[in-house]
C-alpha cells in the first residue's frame, strides 16, 4: 500500500499556480533592508534635525536682537541745470546726497543692489545704479549721487508744468530708492527688498538748493 505524499507547501503551490488560501499567497518572506538604504535615512533624519535646529536659533537671534529696515534717506541736494528744447525733450542734472543707515546695532548688513530713479509728476527723467557696500552696525554712509537726464521725452502737460515751476522758483521731484539687503543671524542669512520714496523741493537751476523734503518707506 502507497504512502500518501504530504501536501505541498504554500510557495510550491504558488509557483505551480494553486492557491487555496488566499492569506497563503499574500504572505512574503521578509527582506533584509540593505545598509545603503539605511544610511541615507540616518543622514536625512541628522540633516533635517541640524535644519530645525538652525532655524530655532535663528528665530531667537531675530527676537533677541529685533533688527530694523536699513534706511535710505536725502541729506541733501542741489540743481544745476533743467533745459527743455522745442521738441519737449528735457535735460537736466541734479545732485543728491544720499544716506544709508543701518539702525540695528549688532548685525551688518550687505546692500547688494541699489536703484535710485528720479521721477517728476510720475516721469522718469533719470536712473542710477550704485555699487554695493556693507554697513556696519548701527552707521551710516553718505555718498554723492548725480543724476542725468539726457533727451528725455516729456508730454505735453508734464512740460508745461515744469517750466511753470521753474518760473515759481519751486521744483518737486520725486525719489525713488529699491535696494536688497542682507542681514546675517547666526548660521544664517535674511535678504529682503526695501523700497524708499522721498519728495524733494528745490529753488531753481543754475543754483538749486534744498528747501523741503518728505521720505516713507513703502
Amino acid at each position: 500500500m502507497e504512502q500518501e505524499k504530504p501536501p505541498p507547501s504554500a510557495t510550491v503551490r504558488q509557483q505551480a499556480g494553486q492557491c487555496p488560501y488566499k492569506e497563503e499567497c499574500l504572505l512574503r518572506p521578509p527582506r533584509r533592508t540593505n545598509a545603503v538604504v539605511w544610511c541615507f535615512a540616518i543622514f536625512c533624519s541628522i540633516f533635517s534635525l541640524l535644519l530645525v535646529l538652525g532655524s530655532v536659533i535663528t528665530l531667537i537671534v531675530f527676537l533677541a536682537v529685533k533688527p530694523e529696515h536699513p534706511s535710505f534717506d536725502i541729506a541733501n541736494a542741489s540743481l544745476n541745470s533743467i533745459y527743455i528744447d522745442s521738441l519737449s525733450l528735457l535735460n537736466g542734472e541734479l545732485f543728491i546726497l544720499a544716506n544709508f543707515t543701518n539702525p540695528t546695532q549688532r548685525i551688518n548688513v550687505g546692500f547688494e543692489y541699489l536703484n535710485i530713479e528720479l521721477l517728476f509728476h510720475g516721469t522718469l527723467i533719470a536712473a542710477r545704479a550704485i555699487k554695493p557696500f556693507e554697513q556696519r552696525s548701527g552707521g551710516s554712509r553718505l555718498q554723492t549721487i548725480q543724476m542725468v537726464s539726457s533727451e528725455v521725452p516729456l508730454p505735453p502737460m508734464v512740460s508745461l508744468e515744469l517750466q511753470r515751476q521753474v518760473r515759481n522758483n519751486r521744483i518737486q521731484y520725486e525719489i525713488r530708492g529699491n535696494f536688497k539687503t542682507r542681514a546675517g543671524l547666526g548660521l544664517s542669512q535674511i535678504t529682503y527688498w526695501v523700497n524708499r520714496q522721498c519728495l524733494v523741493e528745490l529753488t531753481s537751476p543754475p543754483n538749486g538748493v534744498l528747501v523741503g523734503r518728505s521720505c516713507r518707506t513703502n
